[in-house]
């Protein structure tokens, strides 16, 4: 038997395997969370003219007094040309006048029925927002890849953009496999527990915008897997939960085998989530998750998340760890990498509770994972450790 894989190696290998999906165009206003399928460039001017940044008055030329001779909206500007000594009222996002080089506040105007003097003299192109100053047509507004979010999906709309092409949306069946599992939670004997790995995986991958179908819970016999693994076939990504270890009951590699996927490799030296099986079956991967939730979960967050992100397009679909300061002593680490559920107190991380790969009490409470490598010695308090925010936890 192989040795297990390093994270990083694992991680490679599954990011190779990431189908390649078609693109398809949809309305922008549907892309949040989509990720382009090319660059997007501007087809519009922004701003398209010059505009005030406050209400005041635009000054033509002189140092005032200024004739009031009209007033410049926001969707109504002042058309015609402001001569030396002449100003016109103007609110903010309103165009300046054609012959205005800058803008007086009006805290600062001082108004003798029609005759505007400054208080305050502004210089020239003060409170101007300059055509073009946050993008002109044809300069790249975000790069192939890009996922769109909230902003994204706004400055999208002012680049001009009513529709945009993205990949399109990656299909994932999620099945939880047991003989233990319940549907519902609420009628469970003692010897069964409630399904949750799969709900649990949906939510993660919700953010990624995907089409999710939930599977099971599926008993553990060949038999239940060929049907399950049948209502799969037009996933692109399967993921299963459970069933991937080396028990008697662990039947998901046979069941594979049996449905015409071929192993790509399985067990990874990480803890929680040894147990981790990629086959493929023509363009689809399936990625088959150990049961215990703890260990489903990580493993999800460091591959099923990053492998939906690849298939998406997405350039940087690792998760980014960040350098925190541990607030309590840390055990030493066995010969498995590990990944410990901890909770951040300022800018200081503490473990959330029991590190058991069945607590999910102390993995609901955590907001991170601490990265400790195989074989660390103890690590004291205000020593630096690498950490993972669980944004999708």
């Amino acid at each position: 038997m192989n040795p297990p894989l390093g994270l990083e190696e694992a991680q490679a290998r599954l990011l190779a395997l990431a189908p390649q999906l078609p693109a398809e165009t949809i309305a922008t206003h549907a892309a949040l969370g989509r990720v382009l399928a090319g660059d997007l460039l501007a087809q519009r001017t922004q701003p398209p003219a010059d505009l005030s940044a406050m209400d005041g008055y635009a000054l033509g030329q002189g140092k005032g007094p200024w004739r009031l001779v009209g007033e410049s909206r926001a969707g109504a500007p002042y058309r015609d040309v402001l001569a030396p000594g002449e100003c016109a009222r103007i609110s903010t996002g309103a165009m300046v006048p054609p012959g205005g080089d800058r803008v007086l506040l009006q805290e600062d105007a001082v108004d003798s029925g029609g005759s505007i003097a400054a208080s305050e003299m502004p210089p020239p192109g003060r409170h101007i927002r300059a055509r073009g100053f946050d993008f002109h047509a044809g300069d790249l507004l975000l790069g192939k890849g890009s996922r769109i979010t909230a902003a994204r999906l706004a400055l999208a709309l002012a680049g001009g953009h009513a529709s945009l092409v993205v990949t399109r949306q990656v299909r994932v069946a999620v099945m939880d496999s047991g003989d233990e599992l319940r549907a519902d939670p609420g009628d469970c004997l003692p010897h069964q527990i409630p399904a949750s790995n799969a709900a649990m995986i949906a939510a993660m991958l919700a953010p990624l915008g995907c089409e999710v179908t939930r599977i099971g819970p599926v008993p553990d016999t060949r038999e239940a897997l060929a049907r399950a693994l049948a209502q799969a076939d037009g996933a692109d990504i399967i993921i299963t939960s459970g069933g991937a270890s080396v028990g008697d009951h662990d039947l998901v590699k046979p069941a594979l085998a049996d449905w015409g996927a071929e192993t790509a490799f399985w067990r990874v030296a990480i803890k929680p989530g040894k147990p981790l099986l990629v086959a493929t079956r023509g363009r689809q991967v399936i990625l088959g998750l150990p049961g215990n939730p703890v260990s489903s979960f990580v493993t999800a967050f460091l591959f099923a998340l990053p492998l939906v992100r690849a298939a998406q397009g997405d350039p940087d679909p690792l998760p980014g760890a960040e350098m925190l300061v541990a607030g309590e002593d840390f055990p030493a680490i066995g010969p498995r990498r590990e990944f410990l559920r901890a909770v951040r107190e300022g800018g200081a991380v503490r473990l959330a509770g029991s590190q058991d790969s069945s607590a999910l009490s102390a993995l609901a409470a955590a907001d991170c994972l601490i990265d400790r490598p195989a074989r660390a010695p103890a690590l004291a308090a205000g020593e630096a450790v690498q950490a993972y925010m669980l944004r999708n936890g």
